[in-house]
């Protein structure tokens, strides 16, 4: 499978999935591709808007279900080649598609919530224009981009990007609680995003 509108890396990313996932999977990587490269020169809240569009087409699965893993945090490819996760995985695939458009780590956040009407835990992103003012909330639940004062139904709990970690009980922006190294499944995530290891689901959203 080869595009002449893909450069080398973005044909290996492909040509990866479709060995591990399938041809279509391997179309879909290429649609990702494709996005990205409309929205470059897009302003920021057009790459918040798009991005969060994209990813938001993928099907929701629990990882106990997907991976038979009770907590499994996919990579961009792996969420995309399974066309399927949780919502640990659209946030981590719309946060480092975000990175790789240009907007700086210090204004994403990945936040762990509680969505009070679920009664469950949840992850969302949210990005800051600047360090001072209130988030928007990129979320797979409500697909609509809102400011954070008007998801009361989200309790945020912690949150976290590149560097560091945050509490957020403490005041609205949170209290710095170290580096982001501490969450594990974060440092294996990473790792597994520089090295392309791909690892296959139990279940085959392909076909």
């Amino acid at each position: 499978m080869t595009s002449s509108a893909l450069n080398t890396e973005e044909q290996r990313w492909v040509n990866a999935v479709s060995k591990v996932y399938g041809a279509r999977a391997g179309k879909r990587t290429e649609t990702w591709r494709s996005e990205m490269a409309a929205l470059k020169n897009q302003s920021e809240t057009n790459k918040l808007t798009g991005v969060n569009n994209f990813f938001n087409q993928l099907n929701f699965v629990n990882d106990i279900d997907l991976w038979a893993k009770k907590d499994y945090w996919a990579t961009p490819l792996e969420f995309i080649g399974s066309n399927a996760g949780d919502c640990e995985d659209f946030t981590i695939a719309k946060y480092f598609s975000l990175l790789e458009l240009g907007v700086s780590d210090k204004k994403l956040r990945l936040v762990y919530v509680k969505a009070i009407e679920l009664n469950q835990f949840h992850m969302v992103l949210a990005y800051y224009e600047k360090s001072s003012s209130v988030p928007v909330i990129l979320d797979n639940i409500n697909p609509v981009i809102k400011p954070a004062t008007q998801r009361r139904d989200l309790l945020p709990i912690y949150s976290f990007n590149g560097k560091n970690l945050w509490l957020m009980k403490e005041k609205a922006s949170g209290q710095l609680a170290g580096n982001s190294s501490r969450l594990s499944l974060w440092n294996d995530l990473r790792s597994r995003n520089k090295s392309l290891k791909l690892n296959k689901p139990k279940l085959n959203y392909n076909e």
